[in-house]
């Protein structure tokens, strides 16, 4: 797909949404069930069923995901998406193009070791290997653009309102 093609699949849709911004607001879902043995969580992905369970490093066997990783996942997926349709919009030639995430846990927080400790990441890094000629400039441009419009990345960075509740079934 050239940036011709790209701008001509996304014009009725941007359309739409400056006419109609309501169009443009969409709720995305995930579901999972717990209804599995040991302490995992069932997640339908839409396409399968991914099986996320406790990382090694908190007593799990290592076999199923963890929700960790799929954070990370779920991260180097959109940047990676965002990263190749920034640089087909604005015309930098990709040879090849990969992306990296990484974050650092400190375990002793999520198993309660250490009060004091954060659960959650402390940091993470995402970074861009990118084999293209395309001048210095565009590079940057691309990289800007990339972090602008990526979902997952705005998302951690700007952390949203997030609201949590449970109702007996």
């Amino acid at each position: 797909m050239d940036a011709a093609e790209l701008r001509q699949m996304q014009a009725p849709i941007k359309e739409r949404y400056k006419t109609d911004p309501k169009a443009a607001l969409i709720t995305l879902k995930a579901r999972g069930s717990t209804d599995s043995d040991g302490i995992a969580c069932k997640v339908e992905t839409g396409r399968a069923i991914a099986m996320a369970g406790l990382h090694p490093a908190t007593g799990g066997s290592g076999l199923e995901l963890c929700s960790g990783d799929m954070l990370l996942e779920a991260l180097v997926a959109c940047a990676g998406v965002t990263l190749k349709s920034v640089a087909t919009a604005i015309e930098v030639p990709l040879k090849t193009g990969n992306v990296y995430a990484e974050g650092d846990l400190d375990f002793r927080g999520t198993l309660g070791v250490d009060k004091e400790t954060p659960v959650g990441f402390a940091e993470i890094r995402l970074r861009f290997e990118v084999d293209t000629d395309a001048p210095q400039d565009k590079l940057d441009l691309l990289l800007k653009l990339t972090e602008r419009y990526c979902v997952v990345y705005q998302t951690i960075k700007n952390g949203p309102k997030v609201s949590v509740s449970m109702q007996r079934v």
